[in-house]
């Protein structure tokens, strides 16, 4: 009796422990978590005060940078009115829009043969796709702009247009490798049975399918075509040719002169494409890439 008495207590006092450890873990989650976000919303939140500022309010020294008082939307309005960052938005449109498309038709079939078809050297294939995406930018725009001057298309904005993709589309076919793998084989089993060729399969089978895979991989495409800054500074020069990107800081940058309210009221104008597309998508975004993790 006394034994089972001493006994008792004992896994009542282990789930206490159990559940004071996950609180604990819980609540330095939260605080971690906290500290992230205040951390990575600081740039944000200070360029979009800033950009409701005017040049004199920014270059007073006392008061808090923080806080706006004298909010504004000159510098949006007198952005808008200008000829030169409108076509820098509509150069920065029509280029992502091109390599989005361009690296879309290239990642998809690719993905879908290296990890379908499983021909010889498929999988050493989709490994060094992969790896290529890891070679810096910074080492292949040199022999690049060799080859751009070599076609004509230096100071040319469609010369972005080749360039991007060597950035978007191994990653985007890595990720679409994952995304295919993840796939049922009775689902294209069935199909070659029924009769259908290996583009039927593609298109009317695992299009559908793998929608959110190839939503993750235009998000991905558009991200680094939208905001590539290297190759356009270093492709282009001219103020009719200008992206967003290098557009801003020639444009607003004179020199050691800094419009700081244009220049943030052009980055939060340059940001809200991504911002919107990521609020809206997101939860496509991320299923595409963790569909790589298991395999159904």
């Amino acid at each position: 009796m006394s034994s089972a008495t001493i006994a008792g207590p004992r896994p009542v006092t282990r789930t206490r422990s159990l559940a004071a450890e996950r609180r604990w873990a819980l609540y330095t989650a939260y605080a971690v978590l906290i500290l992230f976000v205040i951390f990575f919303l600081v740039p944000p939140i200070y360029t979009l005060t800033t950009s409701l500022k005017t040049s004199q309010e920014i270059g007073q020294e006392a008061g808090s940078p923080w806080l706006v008082h004298h909010p504004t939307l000159r510098n949006y309005i007198e952005l808008i009115q200008n000829a030169h960052f409108r076509g820098f938005f509509w150069n920065s449109t029509k280029v992502t829009l091109s390599v989005v498309v361009l690296s879309m038709a290239i990642s998809v079939p690719a993905a879908f043969s290296l990890s379908r078809m499983r021909f010889f050297g498929s999988q050493l294939l989709a490994t060094g796709v992969f790896l290529t995406y890891l070679v810096p930018g910074s080492l292949l725009f040199i022999p690049l702009f060799r080859v751009i001057g070599w076609l004509g298309l230096t100071n040319n904005t469609w010369c972005l247009v080749l360039l991007l993709p060597t950035l978007a589309v191994p990653f985007c076919t890595w990720i679409m490798i994952g995304y295919f793998a993840s796939i049922p084989k009775e689902l294209d089993e069935a199909a070659l049975i029924d009769g259908a060729s290996w583009m039927q399969i593609l298109f009317k089978v695992f299009v559908p399918v793998a929608m959110p895979g190839i939503i993750a991989a235009t998000i991905f495409a558009f991200t680094v075509s939208w905001g590539e800054f290297l190759y356009p500074l270093a492709y282009l020069y001219s103020s009719d040719q200008l992206v967003l990107t290098a557009g801003i800081i020639s444009e607003l940058v004179r020199g050691d002169v800094f419009q700081w309210g244009k220049i943030m009221a052009a980055s939060v104008m340059a940001a809200a494409p991504p911002v919107i597309i990521y609020a809206f998508l997101m939860d496509y975004y991320i299923a595409g890439l963790t569909a790589g993790a298991t395999k159904g």
